[in-house]
């Protein structure tokens, strides 16, 4: 029986902080891909090799993590005061759907530079040498992003020495800013710092709500039977500990009012995050770096897509910057000082530095800008190939 070929697709393969994943142009998808629907996730799902049932993604461009099943989407903005569209779509590895009802912060790292080297910016407006700032609209969560890409002779500038703790090689630095990154509604959702959160068969437990950069659900880790220094290996080979968690966040998401029903938090994976807090602590990080306690401000553990992440998202450590900048909340209350305009915290893979600004109005707190420095490269530019019978 004869079969059709693979169509092929311009496509380019790039990290972004410490994700990866497949950037598409809207312009050069399918023509039935290029509007929200079934077609459009067909498509990803195919292109990132899911949903797989060996959790390998072998048969796609997936690297079988949370961190390496993602997609981008970008277009030249339909906003005067915006370069470019940005559509994010967290692919699902070993279910079929893709979920779109949040940001990949780390990803957002390469935004910036690919929209220059696709061609959505004019080089015109490029500088011979310098930094390029690419105002950038997050269709996910309608918010402006701001990226400060570094220039080397009218290109891109990738390599450089900046080091980001869970990335092995050093790159150039892009400095990413995520104006009013909390949500339309309140950025406490429940309206307190600190809640009581009742999880039938975990208990209750105290937490700290927030929507900033992306919905997050900080508990302590010496309620959940943990420091906050361990790393993936004594978390993810424990389904029961994982299951613990996912009730947590499911439990979580419904008093935020992200969902209406537990079984709605099944095909929401993305949103909300879950992560437990601890003091500031010595440890060992996941590559062999000693982390000291004189170092970091707190320790933070989250989780991404049912796993412990290995490092840290780029849109919960926006949230962890918000709530540290907030006196009272559970990410303030474990660094035992009052909130400042920076802090640093110890993940798996080692520390991050992220600064915030909030402010409160009759009672009510904002997120006004939350900055920090992460990297990005190009890893393979061409088509991507996919068989021609995807839907």
């Amino acid at each position: 029986m004869a079969h059709p070929q693979q169509i092929k697709i311009p496509a380019t393969y790039m990290r972004g902080g410490t994700s990866k994943g497949v950037f598409f142009r809207l312009q050069d998808l399918p023509e039935a891909a290029r509007v929200a629907g079934a077609n459009r996730d067909a498509l990803l799902l195919r292109v990132i090799g899911s949903p797989d049932p060996y959790q390998k993604q072998t048969d796609g461009m997936g690297g079988a993590t949370s961190s390496t099943s993602k997609t981008v989407i970008l277009d030249k903005s339909s906003r005067e005061d915006h370069d470019v569209d940005y559509l994010f779509g967290q692919v699902s590895i070993d279910k079929p759907f893709v979920d779109w009802s949040g940001n990949c912060g780390n990803l957002t790292a390469a935004v910036g530079a690919f929209a220059i080297s696709s061609g959505l910016i004019d080089p015109q407006r490029l500088p011979e040498n310098g930094i390029f700032t690419v105002r950038i609209w997050q269709l996910n969560i309608k918010k402006t992003i701001i990226a400060h890409i570094p220039i080397t002779a009218g290109l891109v500038q990738e390599s450089g020495d900046f080091e980001l703790d869970g990335v092995t090689f050093a790159a150039a630095k892009v400095a990413i800013e995520f104006l009013d990154p909390a949500g339309d509604g309140a950025m406490f959702p429940t309206g307190n710092l600190v809640d009581q959160l009742a999880v039938p068969g975990v208990g209750t437990l105290s937490a700290t709500m927030i929507t900033a950069g992306i919905p997050t659900i900080f508990v302590k880790a010496s309620e959940v039977g943990f420091k906050g220094t361990e790393l993936q290996g004594q978390i993810n080979s424990d389904q029961k500990v994982l299951d613990q968690f996912e009730l947590i966040r499911s439990y979580g998401a419904l008093k935020m009012g992200l969902i209406s029903h537990l079984d709605e938090a099944k095909t929401r994976q993305h949103t909300p995050k879950v992560a437990f807090v601890g003091e500031a602590q010595d440890y060992v990080s996941s590559s062999g770096k000693n982390i000291s306690k004189q170092d970091i401000d707190l320790t933070v553990r989250a989780f991404s897509m049912g796993k412990l992440h290995h490092a840290m998202m780029g849109t919960a450590a926006v949230a962890i910057g918000t709530a540290a900048a907030i006196d009272g909340t559970l990410v303030n209350l474990a660094t035992g000082k009052s909130a400042g305009s920076e802090v640093v915290f110890g993940h798996p893979s080692g520390t991050l530095l992220v600064g915030a600004q909030a402010s409160i109005t009759n009672g009510v707190w904002q997120a006004d800008k939350v900055m920090m420095g992460r990297s990005a490269r190009v890893l393979m530019e061409g088509w991507v190939r996919v068989p021609a019978n995807y839907i």
